[in-house]
């Protein structure tokens, strides 16, 4: 257990004290009263007599050089410095906590942090029971997740800051990375109500989208890449999908979008879905995979979260 922050100057006091810096158990005591409401409470809590209570304040104010306690009354009542400073205690004790635990998980085998990435098309929903399920199995388990542009989630698989990936794999999974299909997430052609290509009537032709704006998500680092579904003359390219359904709703152009994003706003009428002839877009929709290195073995609670979604996902 880590029972101690700061330097220490070589004179000590017991496994816990040191000169001229905090402890961790001058921070529990002190917590410990705050929580409790009095020092002989806070001792029986702990398990010491009252004058050890007292004898461990006493040093920490004296450390510190600021009165926690005012003592004037029949029972002592921290002093506003106190208050602050117990919460600053907490916040101290807390990260000593998963500082703790993230050691112990390394020890018994697990990653000392889990990155993944997730491209723009793909929907959250599906994702929260997994991700709410992987913070209680390993709750000192430092996870980042973050949301890539356009072919962000493949880059950063390959550069190794993540270690998984829920991405598309376009046009075909690539023979380094391990990919397993999740779910399909259905695309839609779709245009502002008051755009002209709402009112056309028909099926759209290649010629008929020729003239518009194609509102077009692509690669941030590198827009030269392969596109696909490309049907317009004229190309607006966006990163962030939020930005180009602003812009979709604005009647500036029009672009295939999920259907999760746009099915509400074609209820409502402030879309419009465009059918198109020869759409080269897959009927059953695009195929979104969790994905990782094939050198790069996953640790355990890689493994973990990628059957959890593999088996919610398909149930």
């Amino acid at each position: 257990m880590i029972n101690s922050i700061g330097i220490c100057d070589g004179a000590s006091h017991g496994e816990d004290t040191l000169i001229g810096s905090l402890t961790l158990d001058q921070l529990r005591v002190l917590v410990t009263i705050a929580d409790t409401g009095s020092f002989s409470a806070a001792g029986r809590k702990l398990g010491r007599v009252q004058s050890a209570i007292s004898q461990t304040v006493g040093t920490l104010e004296d450390v510190q050089g600021v009165l926690l306690f005012d003592r004037s009354g029949h029972r002592p009542s921290l002093t506003e410095t106190g208050r602050v400073l117990v919460e600053q205690a907490r916040l101290v004790l807390a990260s000593a906590a998963r500082f703790e635990g993230v050691a112990m998980g390394a020890r018994s085998g697990l990653e000392p942090e889990l990155v993944i990435a997730i491209d723009p098309l793909v929907p959250t929903a599906p994702f929260i029971e997994s991700l709410s399920a992987l913070s209680l199995t390993f709750p000192n388990l430092p996870v980042r997740f973050s949301t890539e542009g356009l072919g962000g989630s493949l880059r950063r698989l390959r550069s190794d800051p993540a270690a998984i990936g829920i991405c598309l794999l376009l046009p075909s999974i690539p023979d380094d990375i391990a990919a397993y299909p999740l779910l399909r997430v259905g695309m839609q052609a779709v245009v502002a109500s008051g755009h002209p290509l709402a009112s056309l009537g028909r099926p759209a032709t290649q010629t008929d989208l020729e003239p518009y704006v194609q509102l077009v998500l692509s690669d941030p680092v590198n827009p030269g890449s392969e596109n696909f579904g490309l049907a317009s003359a004229r190309l607006w390219r966006f990163v962030d999908l939020g930005r180009r359904l602003d812009f979709l709703l604005g009647g500036f152009g029009w672009c295939r979008m999920p259907d999760h994003l746009v099915s509400g706003l074609i209820a409502t009428g402030s879309l419009v879905a465009l059918h198109i002839e020869h759409d080269p877009t897959p009927r059953e929709g695009l195929t979104i995979y969790a994905a990782h290195q094939r050198s790069r073995t996953l640790g355990y609670a890689g493994r973990w979260l990628l059957d959890d979604l593999r088996r919610r996902l398909r149930s």
